[in-house]
């Protein structure tokens, strides 16, 4: 099992953070999390346009609902780092929508890449349910950077819920 992430509380809203390690080096990872192709799979992303500089447009429509998010990216260091916007428009599950930040940091160490992934601005009632995704889309990450079959999201999500009991008794499941 994969370290757990962390959630920060503040007010409304919440910072989750994970800190991974992946026997690849950093290009690899950096191509898995910035490019169309990488995204596809790991984080069930079905379409996206990155603008691959500072400023630049993202959008993508990701993860087994389906969201379709827009924004700016805010850093653009390849492979060291991106940052970018993540706007959700109101949806069932987010009625007030989401504007929050999503930063990944890649340092090598001479054998493995080290990423740490931080989810800021969320808020506190849709952290509940990234907590557990996140835990599960970098576990899914981590397959792809193997070669490895990538899991199934929602059964992963299921199983990871325990993993996290202080969210996971009204957090909802994917797609609710």
């Amino acid at each position: 099992m994969q370290p757990r992430g962390t959630t920060r509380l503040d007010g409304d809203h919440a910072t989750l953070t994970f800190l991974r390690a992946y026997r690849h080096r950093p290009e690899h990872v950096w191509e898995a999390i910035s490019t169309p192709e990488g995204l596809r799979e790991w984080l069930l992303c079905s379409r996206a346009t990155i603008e691959s500089r500072v400023g630049g447009r993202i959008e993508l429509v990701s993860g087994p609902a389906q969201y379709r998010s827009t924004g700016k990216i805010l850093a653009w260091d390849p492979p060291r780092l991106l940052e970018y916007e993540w706007n959700v428009e109101p949806v069932p599950e987010m009625p007030k929508g989401e504007r929050a930040i999503f930063r990944y940091e890649l340092s090598w160490d001479g054998t493995v890449t080290r990423l740490l992934v931080t989810y800021r601005r969320l808020t506190r009632a849709v952290a509940q349910g990234f907590v557990v995704g996140l835990h599960a889309f970098l576990d899914r990450l981590e397959a792809q950077l193997e070669g490895r079959p990538t899991p199934d999201f929602v059964a992963l999500f299921t199983a990871l819920r325990s993993e996290y009991p202080e969210w996971s008794h009204d957090a909802p499941r994917p797609g609710e």
